[in-house]
């Protein structure tokens, strides 16, 4: 039974990917890191020696420290934490149980250099519907919640990239694009597996993502409410991160019925 200042593996897998998941710090010391260099999806790496620099970044926000074994480090640096009036808890069991449950782990090497404020920078087509909102939703819940997007006509998406040292997708001819025989695999696709996120309802969402994104809506039941919700979207934002942050909402509802309610119904009178 984890301590009152613990959260066990089975608790922090409901919260990830939601709104309401907590701020992840991994603290694992180079060496151990090295062993094995993937993270807990949305999880950020900091010294734990120099934790307490975090502090006015966690007013208010609830905090999650992570080490290798959940022991001295993580406990003794959420410690650290709560005496500055933060809310935080350790990883019962560390990396070590995150991984022998099976749970995801994202690979180091996949995610882009991040900048000076810790956050990975990323460049696309502008005017977005599907593709290009899920995919930053998946980062921002998954992968980097610091990630930030710039929205840029198509013929400058890899100039921009190349100046400013973002990571181009869902164009042509990148790493993070549509693949397979005439892109019949969205970018989301290519994401979900290239980050490892072996999910169930993950793979759920990309399947109505992909129904919608390349036109297939008799795949999917569920792909013509994305479609149709992505394409109202697109037309009440002319700023295209606006767009993205009201469509952080839609995502999140898809996920949550992709988790938790594809076999619920609705009628009425209700019984």
């Amino acid at each position: 039974m984890p301590s009152p200042t613990e959260i066990t593996v089975q608790q922090l897998m409901r919260l990830i990917g939601t709104p309401d998941c907590p701020v992840l710090i991994d603290i694992c010391i180079d060496e151990d890191f090295a062993l094995d260099p993937r993270f807990v999806p949305g999880a950020l790496r900091h010294p734990f020696k120099d934790i307490e620099s975090l502090v006015p970044s966690f007013n208010g926000k609830k905090v999650i420290i992570i080490c290798q074994k959940g022991l001295k480090l993580s406990q003794g640096a959420a410690a650290v934490l709560r005496c500055h009036g933060v809310e935080a808890e350790s990883l019962e069991g560390g990396n070590f149980a995150w991984r022998d449950a099976g749970a995801p782990l994202v690979p180091a090497n996949k995610i882009p250099e991040r900048d000076a404020a810790g956050s990975s920078l990323w460049v696309t087509r502008h005017r977005p519907k599907i593709d290009r909102i899920a995919c930053p939703w998946l980062i921002r819940r998954f992968v980097d919640p610091k990630a930030k997007f710039l929205f840029v006509s198509p013929g400058e998406v890899m100039n921009v990239s190349e100046k400013f040292n973002a990571t181009p997708f869902d164009v042509e001819d990148v790493f993070w694009s549509h693949r397979g025989e005439g892109g019949e695999l969205c970018t989301f696709d290519t994401m979900v597996e290239e980050f490892c996120l072996e999910i169930p309802a993950l793979k759920h969402l990309a399947k109505i993502v992909r129904a919608a994104d390349t036109d297939r809506l008799e795949d999917v039941p569920e792909a013509a409410g994305l479609l149709a919700a992505s394409l109202g979207l697109s037309r009440m934002y002319r700023d295209d991160l606006q767009q993205l942050e009201a469509g952080m909402a839609l995502y999140d509802a898809f996920y949550r019925w992709s988790r938790d309610a594809t076999d619920e119904g609705h009628n009425w009178p209700g019984k």
